[in-house]
């Protein structure tokens, strides 16, 4: 069976220190894993975690990317099948839902809605940033343009702050959430 291209894009959340988890399950499922970090989580894997790009890279057998390219440089990932936003931050469902694109990570997913790519997003904040009246409104917004966000049952429900549990993220609902 040929593997589908995947775009892991993960926001700086604290899931974002296991991202080998979702690559693994979703190259289970048969899928080539790209990882796309916004500028945040690629600052935390490189002054937090020692070797972890290089790890990454390593897994998926992909550059890790993070930021544009200039338009005079060739592409280094194939075109996604598929996206997962995971973790993804009350920061860039807002930023998203509103249309901007100021990162790689904004951009893919902005205009994936555009070219239809099958996109899942699986949050991670928590229930003082969850009552901000701009995130429901964002989570609609993305929802009606047809975006999977996994948040509530069956999916990642917001924690007090502070009191997060990693342990508890559910990866594989997002992995097995794509199409």
């Amino acid at each position: 069976m040929t593997n589908r291209t995947l775009y892991l894009i993960a926001c700086a959340a604290p899931p974002a220190r296991r991202l080998d988890i979702p690559i693994r399950a979703a190259q289970r499922a048969n899928w080539d894993v790209c990882a796309i970090l916004t500028p945040s989580a690629y600052r935390w894997a490189t002054e937090d975690a020692e070797g972890e790009i290089e790890d990454l890279q390593q897994l998926t057998g992909h550059p890790v990317r993070w930021q544009y390219k200039l338009p005079s440089q060739p592409d280094v990932l194939p075109p996604p099948d598929a996206i997962l936003v995971a973790p993804l931050t009350s920061n860039t469902l807002n930023k998203w839902a509103a249309g901007a694109s100021d990162t790689l990570a904004l951009g893919l997913i902005t205009e994936a809605i555009g070219l239809r790519i099958p996109t899942v997003a699986l949050p991670h904040w928590n229930d003082a940033q969850a009552a901000h009246p701009a995130v429901p409104r964002s989570v609609e917004t993305l929802r009606d343009a047809g975006i999977t966000i996994l948040l509530g049952e069956g999916g990642f429900t917001p924690h007090k702050p502070r009191h997060g549990d990693l342990d508890a993220y559910p990866w594989q609902t997002a992995v097995d959430a794509l199409p």
